[in-house]
């Protein structure tokens, strides 16, 4: 039984951590500025903790009572009797977007995640907090061109978007026995979405068009884990993991509207709106995983994922131009990732190292023309350094530093109402992350001398 003193500090510090949240989650998580994100629910964010960056987000065999591992919630089970682990993260970025002979590089800043963890009862393990899942932000206009019909008018394109979704959740991990644990995240996903497409002229006097899709998107989410350790000698082992995410209808409305308008006079020459029910659908998505743990100084990992996107329905425009819902408008998202961490004092500095590449779920072809899929592949490299004088390295606050290069190749077709053409948007992203986790013991018994 924990004492009243013990249950004060819990609720104060969950006080404190649920305040944290609400600046955190009400900012601008918009870690992205790429036309990318203009297809699904935008470009899903790195949901890798501090512990992982370093390693490209391998997680599904890893368990330890030092991290909160969110992938795979059995590892939850993990975390010893005395420890309380709170978590934040922060991410630096440096875009660079190339689409024929046009370059653009982008800066932004992200509050990526906050977390915490601590031990209910022997064998079971909470967990709490925040993170990203889609990022929308991009703003794009066309050349002007000479209109067909009347050389004196001229005409472009602007497109914009903005938005994303993030993800709060509560997870528990359970030792049922010594070799096994299982866990379950339940989640809930909010955000919204905002694209716009405006048609403009020369001519003020000339009626432009606006084409607008939103959404406010609210769901539940739950993920489901498993842990199994394997022993190989008294120091080293396998540690398998697996973890499943249930897809379901999102009973959320999809908007589209159509404006037009003159710029000269300000008058309207009619709208139109048009809306889906139960527009959406999150997908099933299947992980597995294994770690191998050489004692204490040598971890490896491999992660498959696999999300379900193409059997989701999404909100697109029919050929008649009618706005509807329908299935395989995305494709099936792949990631391969391999990591490792390695320890040469206990005492000391960890470093990580990894790589990974995917298949994006994002489908860039609406057209007859088919196109390769876009692709992405990363590097990444990092450090877990404690900052105390402590003599203990478990129970030490850490500063988990780490650097992601990632390259997307993102083919797409353009000129449809012309002659179609493939092009192809190159993107290229170097990412500083740093991350912050407390280990506190508070549930340590000292004895009086």
């Amino acid at each position: 039984m924990y004492t009243k003193k013990t249950m004060k500090k819990i609720r104060n510090i969950t006080y404190i951590f649920i305040l944290m949240l609400a600046p955190l989650s009400a900012s601008a998580q918009n870690g992205v500025n790429s036309p990318y994100s203009r297809y699904g629910f935008g470009v899903q964010a790195d949901r890798s903790m501090g512990f992982n960056k370093g390693m490209s987000g391998v997680a599904q065999g890893f368990r330890d009572g030092q991290i909160i591992n969110v992938a795979n919630p059995a590892s939850y089970s993990a975390v010893d009797s005395v420890t309380a682990l709170f978590d934040l993260g922060l991410t630096l970025q440096n875009g660079n977007y190339k689409m024929g002979q046009v370059q653009q590089n982008a800066r932004n800043t992200s509050l990526d995640y906050a977390a915490f963890h601590f031990r209910a009862t022997k064998g079971l393990g909470i967990a709490a907090g925040i993170l990203p899942y889609t990022n929308i932000g991009y703003s794009m206009k066309s050349n002007s061109e000479p209109l067909t019909g009347n050389e004196n008018i001229t005409t472009s394109y602007k497109y914009t978007g903005e938005g994303g979704l993030h993800q709060a959740f509560i997870g528990a991990g359970w030792e049922v026995c010594k070799p096994l644990s299982v866990g379950l995240n339940g989640s809930f996903l909010f955000g919204d979405y905002t694209h716009a497409t405006s048609m403009e002229f020369s001519d003020a006097n000339a009626f432009s068009q606006i084409r607008g899709y939103k959404a406010d998107i609210s769901t539940w989410m739950a993920d489901l884990g498993v842990q199994f350790t394997q022993p190989l000698t008294k120091t080293d082992k396998l540690v398998f993991g697996l973890s499943y995410g249930l897809g379901h209808d999102v009973n959320n409305i999809a908007i589209r509207y159509t404006e037009t308008y003159s710029s000269s006079s300000s008058t309207s020459n009619g709208n139109t709106l048009d809306t889906i029910r139960n527009a959406f659908q999150l997908p099933h998505t299947f992980n597995v995983g294994v770690a191998y743990y050489k004692g204490t100084k040598l971890k490896v990992g491999a992660d498959f994922e696999l999300q379900q996107w193409s059997k989701c329905k999404f909100p697109v425009q029919d050929a008649a131009g009618k706005y509807i819902s329908a299935k395989n408008q995305l494709n099936d998202k792949i990631r391969i990732a391999l990591g490792c961490t390695y320890t040469p004092d206990s005492k000391r500095v960890q470093y990580k190292f990894g790589g990974y590449y995917s298949k994006s779920y994002a489908n860039t072809d609406q057209s007859v023309m088919k196109t390769d899929k876009p692709y992405e592949y990363g590097l990444s490299a990092g450090v877990t350094i404690p900052i105390t004088n402590r003599n203990v390295y478990y129970n030490s606050p850490k500063l988990n530093l780490s650097v992601q290069w990632a390259h997307s190749n993102i083919p797409y077709v353009s000129g449809i109402n012309t002659t179609p053409t493939i092009g192809k948007l190159t993107e290229n992203y170097l990412r500083f992350c740093v991350g912050l986790t407390f280990s506190e013991r508070w549930f340590y018994k000292y004895k009086m001398e």
